[in-house]
């Protein structure tokens, strides 16, 4: 690949701008780029640092960006699944560069190969139409490592609102791990998540855990959509009945059989409505000799002594239908 030696005007291309996004939104394609990129060299963790009150650097340790980059939709090296990345859609640093601007805020990357910001310009052939296009100029040090991106004009409150849409800067428990994902204790508070290869995509009010789903489906890979956000249950809960059909800790167990139970309160959650799911939990929590006792709840009101004793010898009660 070429060199860049000088300055030149690279047409975006950006045909939708994502309305929705808000600043936080692009943030995060920048900082996934960087993960991902990480994982796939091997090299040092990423760096977010703030440098003054307005101002942030994102900064791997890779292969460093090339123009070319900004060319791709789909990014054959992630989509590859060799390696357990974030991204899939090339076309997610354009629309982060593409939301930056429209939202006031300053970006501009720089590597080994080139430097790149962005401003509007009048399109080719076209004096009329003004757009999107990056700059692209020869490197600052055509020595450094990685791929170096300073934001200016935006807020710390938004940096950390990217942050938290990944699950490595979350403090979160992790259950169980299985060939399909993680299942992670739910934060008190919060909804369930479902994170994918760890970053966040969708919120379950009603779910009992936290999810990150690391081997995706051919209907997840199809329905995952390029803004990485509001991703409807259908894409994903096919993965998150496997993980539980997989799930074999205790903990895990006893707390699907428990809510189980709370079916006749109201408070059950999604995933003990699906009866394949709660079935095997009461299997294995009998199963495991745990000290266990199954009723109905017409059985524990026409036997409540003997449920009674059950409890006070330490027996865990679980209402079934």
């Amino acid at each position: 690949m070429e060199r860049v030696n000088e300055t030149r005007k690279f047409d975006l291309n950006i045909e939708e701008i994502l309305d929705g996004w808000k600043v936080k939104h692009a943030v995060r394609e920048i900082i996934a780029n960087a993960l991902d990129e990480q994982i796939l060299t091997d090299t040092a963790d990423v760096e977010i640092r703030q440098t003054a009150k307005k101002s942030f650097v994102i900064r791997d340790r890779g292969r460093g960006i090339r123009y070319e980059h900004l060319t791709q939709n789909e990014n054959a090296e992630k989509m590859s699944g060799k390696a357990p990345v974030i991204g899939r859609f090339g076309v997610g640093l354009k629309d982060a560069l593409a939301v930056l601007n429209r939202r006031g805020v300053k970006a501009r990357i720089s590597s080994r190969h080139c430097t790149l910001t962005t401003q509007l310009v009048e399109k080719h052939g076209f004096e009329n139409i003004t757009t999107l296009h990056a700059l692209v100029g020869p490197p600052d040090d055509d020595q450094m490592d990685g791929t170096k991106v300073v934001l200016d004009n935006v807020r710390l409150d938004e940096v950390e609102g990217a942050k938290s849409l990944f699950r490595r800067f979350n403090s979160e428990d992790k259950l169980e791990s299985t060939r399909y994902g993680d299942i992670i204790r739910r934060q008190d508070g919060e909804p369930g998540k479902i994170y994918v290869n760890g970053v966040l995509v969708a919120r379950e009010d009603n779910f009992l855990f936290t999810y990150d789903i690391t081997r995706l489906t051919k209907k997840m890979r199809r329905l995952l959509n390029r803004e990485r956000t509001n991703v409807g249950r259908q894409a994903y809960t096919e993965r998150v009945k496997s993980i539980l059909l997989e799930a074999e800790n205790v903990d895990v167990i006893k707390m699907l059989a428990q809510d189980v139970g709370q079916h006749e309160t109201g408070r059950q959650h999604d995933e003990t409505k699906w009866v394949d799911v709660s079935t095997r939990a009461c299997k294995l929590l009998n199963a495991a000799d745990y000290r266990v006792v199954f009723a109905t709840a017409s059985q524990q009101r026409e036997m409540a002594s003997v449920v009674d004793n059950a409890r006070r010898e330490g027996r865990m009660v679980i209402t079934v239908r």
